[in-house]
């Protein structure tokens, strides 16, 4: 099974955030001490934090649970529950993996679990970087707007076809106003106006 087949859509996300960052399938062998883990649950990928001798630190707050739970130290197989383990290797991390440990024991027991602001991967990127901050959210938060482009785009597409014109391909804009000849003032040339 590949990564994408996996994670699915959830993969491009971290593709994209992730940009010094790639995510591999655990194998047979051993993470590396304060490694950040990451797991596929139902629309999401669940995070946290690899201990050693088997011990994982999360968030184990899962959304389609009633029950709400703190954060904990848990062995692999509660934290993985029958699914494949990936890990998200970090070009660079703030602290060493002794301070990556500590930080995410400073938070055991810790029961403010929120979906959008207090999640586990929030709880794993302030251990490895000092700033809570879960990409998974951020990409959620912007679909709307991405999805509302996209059909803007296609409204104009369809506007433009009905009325015969061809529109200009994206950034053809930036690209004429720069291929004008600079002005008496030496100033560039800007494309005329409708008022001028």
């Amino acid at each position: 099974m590949t990564t994408e087949q996996i994670f699915g859509n959830r993969l491009v996300a971290y593709q994209y955030a992730f940009q010094s960052r790639a995510v591999r399938l655990l194998g047979d062998e051993e993470p590396p001490v304060g490694a950040h883990l990451v797991t596929p649950w139902r629309g999401f990928a669940h995070h946290g934090v690899y201990l050693g001798e088997g011990r994982v630190i999360h968030y184990n707050a899962r959304v389609y649970r009633l029950n709400r739970r703190p954060v904990e130290e848990t062995g692999m197989a509660g934290f993985a529950e029958g699914r494949p383990v990936f890990i998200v290797d970090h070009a660079e991390s703030a602290f060493e993996p002794a301070e990556v440990i500590r930080r995410a024991r400073s938070r055991l027991g810790e029961d403010r679990y929120h979906l959008i602001e207090n999640n586990c991967e929030h709880l794993v990127e302030w251990c490895l970087h000092g700033v809570a901050r879960s990409f998974q959210v951020e990409s959620a938060l912007d679909f709307p707007q991405r999805a509302g482009e996209w059909w803007l785009r296609k409204l104009f597409g369809l506007v433009c076809w009905s009325f015969g014109i061809k529109p200009a391909p994206a950034g053809a804009w930036e690209k004429s106003s720069a291929a004008l000849p600079a002005s008496r003032t030496g100033g560039p040339r800007r494309a005329p106006s409708a008022l001028s």
